[in-house]
């Protein structure tokens, strides 16, 4: 049974930067987060709960394969929905997108299709509402749909991001905007690429510099970084030449542009890379746990992956080491269980390093 090859969600479905313009943002974001869910079959990977978005879903199952279908566990690795689709994404809004032959539709926590396939592409729900591929007289364009199926928002966009903060970016032609929930443009189309709003504040890239609009796309921090990430807890990472540090929602740099990576805040600590090792520091920009690893991510649940001699484990907040170093890649937590891989295949672990499901094909 091979489990989805699911990496760390939060970062930057925060930033889906999905543009050419792009390109080397999303690449190096995508080292410590899941591909977008355009890739997803090309990665063999579900996306998980997004981070930036940080959508808990009330629907508590998660998905797995057994020989070559997709279904769904509970938290205690019992199958719940049968394994039959071919493909199975995450629960949200109470539901999940499911592809049966080539379309997709959407199923309840019984793995009933509440909206049924008809959808060659589409995406998670979020804030109740999903993307989707419509076919059009100028070609397939996206819209958005509800929970029950009514499309809400007409099929007018080349490609459609999820709603964040009751905001989602979309691009017609080249350029790239914001709507509301009800399609109206509320951030004008002019941007080379946007990534979500989050605290307030959307990610923008115009000119091949980043900055931050804010809900009426008023520029509140005008593009003058090379790249960006957005916010989490007050802050946001930017990058000027070789360097990065952290902005405050006013843009003024809080901890100073000195490291090589970093990632976004979670749980009060930042992951940070400087002279090859990776720590975490605090809201101050001091070292709360001091570089020593081969690689981090942010922690999820109290918890965060750390790479030691090529193998991943997790600490706790005080840099600790509660789940010892073994895995050949190791996940965010949600809902109490992480998906991590070793040489014999995949399964899901419990905050304590417990198997909880793992692969036998």
């Amino acid at each position: 049974m091979l489990l989805v090859n699911q990496m760390d969600s939060v970062t930057v479905c925060r930033a889906t930067l999905i543009l050419t313009s792009l390109l080397l943002i999303g690449q190096m974001i995508s080292l410590f987060t899941i591909p977008s869910n355009d890739l997803r079959h090309q990665f063999a990977g579900v996306p998980s709960t997004p981070i930036t978005a940080n959508v808990q879903s009330t629907v508590r199952l998660f998905p797995v394969r057994q020989r070559g279908r997709w279904g769904y566990i509970d938290s205690n690795g019992r199958v719940v929905i049968t394994p039959r689709f071919n493909f199975a994404g995450s629960f949200s809004s109470g539901l999940a997108l499911v592809q049966s032959g080539d379309k997709y539709g959407y199923v309840d926590s019984s793995g009933k299709f509440i909206i049924q396939p008809r959808y060659l592409v589409a995406d998670e729900f979020s804030e109740g509402l999903a993307s989707v591929g419509i076919q059009t007289r100028t070609g397939l364009q996206r819209g958005f749909i509800n929970t029950s199926g009514k499309l809400v928002i007409a099929p007018a966009f080349d490609v459609a991001d999820r709603f964040r903060e009751g905001l989602a970016s979309v691009r017609v032609g080249k350029k790239w905007g914001f709507i509301d929930k009800t399609g109206r443009v509320v951030v004008p189309m002019q941007y080379d690429a946007c990534a979500g709003f989050f605290e307030g504040l959307g990610l923008v890239l115009i000119d091949h510099k980043a900055g931050f609009v804010d809900r009426t796309g008023q520029l509140v921090i005008k593009p003058q970084f090379d790249f960006g990430m957005p916010f989490d807890g007050g802050l946001a990472p930017v990058k000027i030449g070789d360097q990065w540090g952290f902005i405050d929602r006013a843009g003024r740099t809080v901890i100073r542009l000195q490291f090589d990576i970093v990632l976004p805040f979670s749980e009060g600590l930042g992951p940070v890379a400087i002279n090859g090792k990776w720590g975490y520091v605090d809201k101050g920009g001091e070292f709360a746990i001091m570089p020593q690893f081969g690689r981090a991510r942010e922690f999820s649940e109290g918890l965060g992956s750390v790479q030691v001699n090529s193998k991943w484990g997790y600490i706790d907040t005080e840099g600790r080491m509660v789940i010892e170093p073994q895995f050949e890649e190791a996940g965010k937590f949600s809902n109490g269980l992480a998906l991590v891989t070793t040489r014999s295949g995949q399964g899901y672990i419990d905050k304590v390093g417990r198997w909880i499901w793992q692969s036998s094909e």
